[in-house]
């Protein structure tokens, strides 16, 4: 007969077992699943029940084993089990403690956007765009399908096991689509999946601290995706867990509860060290690899990678995972706990725009050990192709990811990028002719070190119509390059027309005063000609500019500008705001140049879109100052600063300079945020 029982569907729960068993007391754990059993060792005084067990079937329990005290530590969202124990110790007469987790709230803030349901956040993402990754488990997976597009947006993570993995197949969610893990995860690893399918909603629980929910939120705030968060159901009387383990403390007369029980890996797979070789296999032909990279494959008790990276590697015989998800990877490792020395093939070398950087975070969180060893990445091994250095070449890649290539050439006079899609040299040069790019060289490797290598070599205009391989990497020759980013430029830079148009020094102190980052997100409302928007892209080469304007014929001028002056990271919407805006990606900055007297209904939005966000207003008008002032002071904008600013330019009057007076100009700049 047992002392005590525990309900050990969670992290405490099994902690709490072994803690108790190890001083000397006569536990039985109860968990669910199968995989719930694995979780918790059996051990000297420490049995382990595998079931779902009915009301009646835990009070024949109880009453089997002596009427033990009940430890009820299950997740604070199975309310139903959680009544059925207590029900079920009332029945028998046991003692019956409940464990509940401490609550996270405060904590989540204004970030989040917390209904009282699956039911209601599945409500909710329908009138939402953008991926989703869905943390809350299998059980309730099937209210997602409700989503007309669920199988393109939702990336649901559930447990590792057979029955789960049908579930969800079965639900049709499938492929890159599901991600079986264990957690709880860091948020490191949250963040890295957030990234990996571009998800712009987290759905979770508040599963308090034990089961990552901290780590969610700082993921989903570093990632820029908003989190809606379903409530806890209203909590039955019970103590919370440090106060649960002192009374058990002082009622079993028992050692303190040790603080790093929580680190202790609770995994089988966990028990012994693994290790994990990252290798750059160079262009992928064994010739092509280091010695010490190749012994390292033939050591390995199972090699991962992707596609062409294990065609050299067959040979070797070792069993082999095509896949390029760390997910999938660790849930690989999860499922066959006895390869313990791992190798990952990977493309060139482990630096350079390598999923290296993934794996470490990935790896080392789940307990195994990584070494990294480097190959000849595609970069070097190109320009040596072609006889040249590639000490000062700009690398780049888009095989995979956004990136302002275009900027990178525009501003350096040899780029190196890797290229992805059967039509990426062909998109390629219809980008560098559509910016009139006409004039730079390009070459184009494909199936590099392999006995079929090709080099071309070409103008965008000679090579557009050509095919080529699906991966393969180009080098361009700028010889215009402009070698730096300009700023502040002149009016008469610009194609004019008949929108109005930010004149250059309050353009130039505006976009100062927005504070724009390399990769900044921004908003362009009321955009003109376009020059402020210009300006925008230049500083932020590695983000996105939304130009937001209504005038059909400066949706044109924009576009001309753009072209014009090379940013290829402007992105154009014609339409007034705030409506234009419901759409679009989270920005971290706006500039409001125009708002059809709309302003406090696009701060509104902009701020409902992020809550950080920073702002600059331009305000010509009497009645636009005082709008932007009252709105200012009203909704939650704090680091508010007004500056107003007048302009006076020499013209010539004979043989005299005169100044003449331009119109004041106001320039609001607030940050978003709690008033301090």
């Amino acid at each position: 007969m047992k002392q005590i029982v525990v309900f050990a569907g969670t992290t405490e729960g099994r902690l709490i077992s072994a803690w108790l068993a190890g001083e000397g007391l006569l536990v039985l754990a109860c968990v669910a699943t199968e995989y719930g059993s694995l979780m918790v060792k059996e051990q000297e005084g420490l049995s382990v029940h595998q079931g779902r067990l009915s009301g009646e079937e835990m009070r024949a329990l109880f009453e089997e084993e002596g009427l033990p005290l009940v430890v009820d530590a299950t997740h604070p969202y199975a309310t139903e089990v959680s009544l059925n124990i207590r029900r079920a110790c009332e029945e028998a007469g046991c003692e019956y403690l409940r464990l509940i987790r401490p609550e996270n709230t405060e904590e989540a803030g204004g970030d989040c956007i917390t209904v009282g349901s699956v039911e209601e956040a599945v409500a909710y993402l329908a009138g939402t765009e953008g991926p989703v990754l869905v943390t809350t488990g299998s059980k309730e997976l099937h209210h997602f399908t409700a989503l007309a597009d669920y199988q393109e947006r939702i990336y649901a993570r559930v447990l590792a096991t057979p029955e789960v993995v049908e579930h969800c197949q079965s639900l049709g969610i499938r492929g890159q689509h599901l991600i079986c893990m264990q957690g709880p995860f860091s948020r490191e690893m949250n963040t890295a999946m957030l990234r990996q399918f571009g998800a712009l909603w987290l759905v979770t629980k508040e599963s308090g601290r034990e089961g990552g929910f901290s780590e969610k939120l700082a993921a989903a705030r570093e990632a820029k995706a908003r989190v809606l968060l379903i409530r806890r159901p209203p909590e039955q009387e019970g103590l919370f867990v440090e106060e649960g383990i002192a009374l058990l403390r002082r009622r079993f007369s028992l050692e303190s509860y040790p603080e790093n029980r929580a680190d202790e890996p609770m995994d089988p797979a966990k028990s012994e060290k693994r290790r994990a070789v990252l290798a750059g296999i160079g262009m992928g032909p064994k010739e092509g690899m280091t010695e010490e990279v190749w012994t390292a494959f033939e050591e390995a008790d199972c090699i991962l990678g992707a596609g062409r990276m294990l065609e050299s590697l067959g040979v070797l015989g070792k069993p082999m995972l095509d896949t390029y998800d760390p997910a999938r990877m660790l849930s690989y490792l999860q499922e066959h706990p006895e390869y313990k020395r791992i190798a990952v093939a990977l493309s060139g070398d482990v630096g350079f725009y390598s999923g290296a950087k993934r794996l470490i975070r990935v790896f080392e969180e789940a307990g195994i050990e990584t070494e990294l060893l480097p190959g000849i990445s595609s970069a070097a091994y190109l320009c040596s192709r072609l006889k040249i250095a590639w000490e000062d070449v700009k690398l780049m890649s888009v095989h995979g990811r956004r990136g302002n290539l275009l900027a990178a050439v525009r501003g350096n006079f040899r780029t190196f990028t890797l290229l992805g899609g059967k039509d990426s040299v062909q998109a390629l040069c219809e980008e560098l002719l559509s910016y009139d790019m006409e004039h730079v060289t390009v070459y184009v490797g494909e199936r590099l070190r392999y006995p079929e290598e090709r080099i071309a070599k070409g103008s965008p205009g000679e090579l557009k119509g050509r095919t080529f391989d699906g991966l393969c990497a180009a080098l361009i020759e700028n010889p215009a390059y402009q070698g730096g980013i300009p700023s502040c430029m002149e009016d008469e830079a610009f194609v004019r027309g008949r929108a109005p148009m930010t004149k250059s020094e309050i353009r130039c102190l505006s976009v100062a005063k927005l504070g724009l980052c390399r990769d900044s997100s921004v908003y362009d409302i009321g955009a003109g000609t376009g020059s402020v928007t210009v300006e925008m892209a230049l500083q932020a080469f590695e983000g996105t500019v939304w130009a937001i304007e209504r005038d059909p014929e400066a949706v044109e001028l924009i576009r001309e500008n753009a072209r014009k002056f090379q940013t290829s990271n402007v992105e154009i919407r014609e339409g007034t705001a705030p409506e234009a805006l419901a759409d679009l990606p989270m920005p971290t900055h706006a500039f409001i140049g125009g708002s059809s007297g709309n302003l406090r209904e696009i701060l509104e939005l902009l701020l409902k879109k992020n809550p950080g966000i920073r702002v600059v207003i331009n305000a010509v008008t009497l009645e636009t100052v005082g709008e932007a002032v009252q709105c200012l002071k009203e909704l939650p904008f704090s680091c508010v600063e007004t500056v107003e600013v007048q302009i006076a330019r020499a013209r010539s009057l004979g043989a005299y300079q005169l100044m003449t007076g331009q119109n004041p100009v106001y320039i609001f700049t607030a940050q978003g945020g709690v008033k301090g």
